[in-house]
């Protein structure tokens, strides 16, 4: 579970939040599938509008430059990023990610290693809302700043608390890693920290470096899957 901050700036947020007020909304439980179905109580942006279109795209732009989500995730395939809104009594209870998605308007499908939520409201427009992942060390209750993300397993049963107050908007997508294996993923992201963090420090002679780099890019050699 990795926290990104600042995916988007201030004027980005308040630039989609303007654009949202503006999209067409329906219910959101009528994207779920299966189980996920029952339990989804909150609105989604119409994914076919040509405003939400271009947001869905600026977002996924983002994702590519920032490399904190590259080094975490790998990403070989993206679902276009989906606007959902909790208001008043909204929640989405307990459930997992599906495995398998389809993509929109093709029959490419993708498989979710990883999902990632970027806050689009701050935490005090809102009371509840959390999201709550389960974790192999429990719960862990996520509330982050607008234009803050996190990423975190799609395969963790992950919920979002009712809100009982205001109004919550993020924005959530999906995506298939090069890396099928969370253990070697997550090994990778930690490596690969461990050189940005000594480049950063400049006391590591580029030799060495170049050895870290070489053990990197091999072991994504020996385990990507394209």
């Amino acid at each position: 579970m990795i926290v990104i901050e600042k995916i988007l700036s201030k004027e980005d947020v308040s630039a989609f939040r303007q654009q949202l007020t503006n999209a067409p909304w329906g219910d959101g439980s009528k994207t779920a599938m299966g189980m996920a179905a029952s339990v989804k109580n909150n609105n989604q942006a119409d994914a076919n509008d040509i405003s939400v279109r271009q947001l869905a795209n600026q977002l996924l732009s983002r994702i590519g430059e920032t490399p904190k989500i590259v080094s975490a995730a790998l990403p070989n395939k993206i679902f276009p990023p989906c606007f959902n809104r909790f208001s008043e009594t909204q929640e989405y209870g307990y459930h997992v990610d599906a495995a398998i998605m389809r993509m929109p308007d093709s029959s490419e499908v993708l498989r979710s290693d990883m999902s990632m939520t970027t806050f689009l409201s701050e935490p005090e427009e809102y009371q509840g809302g959390e999201l709550i992942i389960s974790t192999e060390f429990g719960q862990q209750s996520i509330k982050l700043p607008a234009g803050y993300a996190v990423v975190y397993p799609s395969s963790s049963l992950h919920k979002v608390t009712a809100v009982t107050q205001g109004q919550r908007i993020a924005a959530i997508t999906w995506m298939q890693s090069m890396i099928s294996d969370a253990t070697i993923r997550q090994n990778l992201y930690q490596l690969d920290q461990t050189i940005q963090a000594l480049i950063k420090e400049d006391k590591t002679s580029r030799t060495e470096l170049d050895n870290l780099h070489n053990v990197y890019h091999n072991l994504i050699r020996q385990f990507a899957q394209l």
